[in-house]
């Protein structure tokens, strides 16, 4: 059987920075599991069966506890298992068998994207097996407080605020940008293979991507990473 990592606690951010969460006899939460493209970063464009993994543990997810969280401006519901896809799976076989079904691909390397909320609360050993197993290259989207396992082919590594960044290294760091508390400066010399500035979504998107991208100019090792799946309707 397979092991689900203990969710309670996922509601107080900063808990259970850098270390496995307490484990228990339960299934994977998922909020959502869909084909899409991968709308971001160094693989946008590319064709991906996302799975959201439900919880987070840098905001509850509710409303009210947005300003007081370590994450406040997140664009995301990760909360329950209602979402396109979504469910509780017994074991990561079953899960496994779930993202295949949703691949329709007739050539390429399949590829899942395991984000959140934070993945690594439920991304375990048997997982990472039976994703492999079910012929995928596994890509995570975390938020870096909780070392990745081993196995995980591309890792995507997206620093919030003041939250204890503990996987310092990774194929793509991914910044939101601006974060008064996370300046680029922090992470330049951290060992990613790709370094991007997304700017941040909200009321003021068009503010935020014009200084993105005057700070790739000026800093070349950055580049300019935009949410192309929102800008073509796709999920």
């Amino acid at each position: 059987g397979v092991w689900l990592r203990r969710m309670s606690g996922l509601r107080s951010a900063g808990k259970g920075l850098g270390r496995a969460p307490e484990r228990t006899r339960l299934s994977y939460a998922v909020k959502e599991c869909f084909l899409t493209l991968q709308g971001e970063g160094a693989q946008a464009g590319r064709a991906a069966v996302f799975l959201r993994f439900a919880g987070c543990n840098l905001w509850s997810g509710l409303e009210r506890d947005r300003a007081q969280a370590v994450c406040s401006f997140c664009d995301t519901d990760f909360i329950g298992v209602d979402g396109p896809g979504g469910g509780k799976f017994a074991n990561a076989t079953l899960l496994a068998a779930h993202v295949r079904a949703q691949w329709r691909g007739v050539s390429g390397e399949p590829l899942v994207v395991c984000t959140g909320g934070e993945p690594l609360l439920q991304l375990d050993k048997a997982l990472i097996g039976a994703l492999h197993d079910a012929g995928f290259r596994i890509a995570i989207e975390t938020n870096g407080t909780i070392e990745a396992p081993p196995g995980v082919d591309w890792i995507c590594v997206s620093p919030k605020s003041t939250a204890r960044l503990v996987q310092r290294s990774g194929d793509e760091l991914k910044l939101v940008f601006p974060q008064p508390d996370a300046p680029p400066e922090r992470f330049e010399g951290l060992s990613f293979r790709h370094f991007f500035l997304q700017p941040m979504d909200g009321p003021d998107r068009e503010a935020n991507t014009a200084e993105a991208a005057a700070y790739c100019l000026a800093h070349p090792q950055w580049r300019l990473s935009l949410q192309t799946h929102k800008l073509i309707g796709m999920p």
